[in-house]
């Protein structure tokens, strides 16, 4: 008799998404098992799926913005019941680190990310992984809902990060996909009191403005530095970068504000460069984000319950695990917001 097998997504190459048959997974000491229900097409994997992450060699196995059910605990698992709906929180760090022990796991020393870095992803029909890691959703969010936890939770810690709190600030947000979107709703909730949003596609800058932002403006245009400056009166005192390739991190250095703040949200594909004399002549602080803590998980949560945050505008596009290689192609294509998987 054939052991049992599970279909599990896999990146080969530039390009090249498949699904494969893998054994059934068992949960270990400490892991649990957890059948899929929904996971979203992050733009990180859309970068790592064309070779342009540089974090994500490949080949790898995607799925980290997932939500499921706990089917089984290994021994000594410390986690949700069986039967619980969850999120997984994909930061697998070591605990003992400098950066661990003072609450700062997202940079831990020698983490790894499940569905990235880690050797398998939740874009599958079952996966296993550290049960701690599991966060229950709220029985009042559906899976949609839930399938945005993960990815509105950078947001939330960039805003965290440039604030907290940022009442009476100008804000500027460049790029105007998924991240760029989620980024001014939590803006809006820790109180940015006007924010402009660029972006390339007219599309997407209209659906800023539908999502809230105050103006939304031509990325590509040679005067949008000089419009965002003259709406916001005079500069931007934070500018969240979702885009962060060389254009746009120009961008942001101009629109800042003496004594402004620059955070770079989005994953570089490649290094660029700083005007360095214009950052320290104006005191401009330029200020990484890396991915959340659980205490971002629980603010995004909070928004989705409130419903700051809803599906309906996020979530364009929807294929079964079977038609996950389309599913890619089309978050590739620029045209979807966010692209979810769904089991089937």
């Amino acid at each position: 008799m054939s052991a049992p097998t599970v279909r599990q997504v896999v990146v080969e190459a530039p390009g090249e998404v498949r699904l494969e048959e893998v054994a059934a997974p068992v949960p270990g000491p400490g892991e649990a098992l957890v059948r899929m229900r929904a996971v979203g097409v992050c733009g990180s994997d859309v970068h790592a799926s064309h070779g342009r992450h540089p974090f994500v060699p490949l080949p790898y196995r995607p799925g980290h913005e997932v939500v499921g059910v706990v089917e089984a605990l290994g021994p000594a698992a410390d986690g949700p019941a069986v039967g619980t709906r969850v999120v997984v929180e994909p930061i697998l760090s070591c605990g003992h680190c400098k950066y661990c022990t003072d609450g700062r796991y997202n940079l831990c020393a020698t983490m790894s990310f499940f569905g990235c870095t880690a050797p398998t992803g939740g874009m599958a029909d079952l996966f296993v992984l550290p049960a701690d890691r599991l966060v229950p959703v709220p029985d009042d969010l559906d899976d949609l809902q839930a399938a945005l936890i993960e990815p509105l939770s950078t947001p939330v810690h960039a805003v965290r990060l440039a604030g907290p709190d940022l009442s009476g600030r100008t804000v500027a947000i460049l790029g105007a996909g998924t991240i760029g979107l989620l980024t001014l709703a939590a803006a809006r909730r820790h109180g940015a009191a006007r924010v402009a949003v660029t972006d390339t596609l007219p599309a997407k800058r209209e659906l800023a403005l539908r999502l809230g932002a105050d103006a939304a403006f031509d990325a590509a245009a040679p005067g949008t530095v000089q419009d965002v400056r003259d709406f916001l009166g005079t500069s931007a005192d934070v500018v969240f970068d979702c885009v962060s390739v060389q254009r746009t991190v120009d961008q942001a250095v101009a629109m800042a504000v003496k004594g402004g703040t620059v955070v770079i949200v989005g994953v570089p594909a490649a290094p660029v460069t700083v005007p360095l004399p214009e950052i320290q002549d104006l005191q401009i602080r330029i200020q990484g984000s890396a991915t959340y803590t659980r205490e971002d998980y629980d603010e995004a949560i909070a928004l989705l319950r409130d419903g700051a945050v809803r599906p309906a505008d996020f979530v364009t596009a929807r294929y079964p695990l079977s038609q996950a290689p389309a599913a890619f192609a089309e978050a590739s294509s620029g045209r979807q917001v966010k692209v979810v998987v769904l089991a089937e």
